[in-house]
């Protein structure tokens, strides 16, 4: 018997048929609209009926962005999508004819239990993972075990406060990990860049069509990668950011291991390197104690829709 894993973005759904190795057999995908959670119940139903025509399936599990209940029933909260104390578990299964077991996990637990078992981080018991996007995802293992918390919301690693005063965060608090670390960071600080220093900005500025409001990340880590002196800065300083509160996550957590993923983990060493001499510098008790290692995820995209499938069989 077979899991489907269902990745839920903010417009679109992912989904595929994975094995218990943790192969994809088959996948699709759907598009959905966030403010309609209706939607994405249906689109999670229409991806069930196609790939279940063709393979026995057991369990679902749905990779969901924002606060999952600790039943894995449903979200609590989700910062992009219109998911407030909603039943996703309950309302999917509503339109699915046969018994399946469904389940919801956070989507950064998702991608890091996929590195976990299938990954970059299958010789260790304790890891800690940091899925480096739009914003700050974080997933923890702990002698084998996903840590989720009394009310299923641990390893939302990204909202600890690390700038008292600091940028204002989607969460509605100021100076959060994430407004420091993350794809959007990276474009906030290149957009002020271009604008106040639009001779060094050039290249980033010609890879953006000339206008700095259309700036994406890719553009930074692209100029980067050519030796861009500005590009190379500001992922240095980003990854400076994320070896630093690796280090104070690490004096909490002890993990042997650290999986950076996400989109901005395709930089590789022009963030990593950065980020593990500032954890390096950072770490309490350093040349007294054994040093975490830094690596780049594996599993890329299909992480969270693959620990999303395995996490529905547990």
């Amino acid at each position: 018997m077979h899991a489907i894993g269902v990745d839920i973005g903010g417009t679109k759904i992912a989904a595929g048929v994975v094995d218990d190795e943790g192969k994809i057999l088959a996948q699709t995908r759907r598009e959905t609209e966030p403010d309609d959670a209706a939607s994405i119940d249906r689109a999670i139903a229409d991806v069930y009926a196609e790939l279940s025509a063709e393979h026995e399936i057991s369990a679902i599990g749905l990779a969901a962005a924002g606060f999952v209940a600790a039943d894995r029933s449903g979200v609590l909260f989700a910062p992009n999508i219109a998911w407030r104390d909603y039943p996703l578990r309950d309302n999917v299964a509503a339109l699915i004819d046969d018994k399946v077991t469904i389940v919801v996990e956070n989507d950064a637990n998702a991608a890091g239990w996929a590195e976990f078992r299938f990954g970059a981080a299958q010789d260790v018991d304790d890891m800690l993972t940091l899925t480096v996007g739009t914003g700050l995802g974080g997933a923890i293992v702990t002698n084998g075990e996903l840590l989720r918390g009394a009310w299923g919301v641990a390893s939302e690693i990204g909202h600890m406060r690390v700038v008292p005063g600091g940028h204002y965060c989607g969460c509605g608090h100021e100076g959060c990990w994430e407004q420091y670390t993350s794809g959007s960071a990276l474009v906030r600080d290149a957009q002020a860049a271009a604008i106040t220093q639009p001779d060094r900005a050039a290249r980033i500025l010609e890879l953006a069509g000339g206008t700095p409001e259309k700036i994406a990340g890719p553009h930074v880590t692209k100029a980067a990668v050519e030796g861009d002196p500005l590009a190379v800065e500001l992922l240095a300083e980003l990854g400076r950011w994320l070896g630093e509160g690796a280090a104070s996550a690490t004096a909490l957590l002890d993990p042997a291991l650290i999986v950076v993923g996400g989109g901005v983990a395709a930089a590789g060493d022009l963030l990593l390197v950065p980020a593990r001499k500032a954890f390096s510098e950072q770490l309490s008790g350093r040349g007294h104690r054994p040093e975490a290692t830094f690596v780049v995820a594996a599993m890329g995209n299909d992480a969270g829709m693959v620990g999303a499938a395995d996490l529905a069989r547990l």
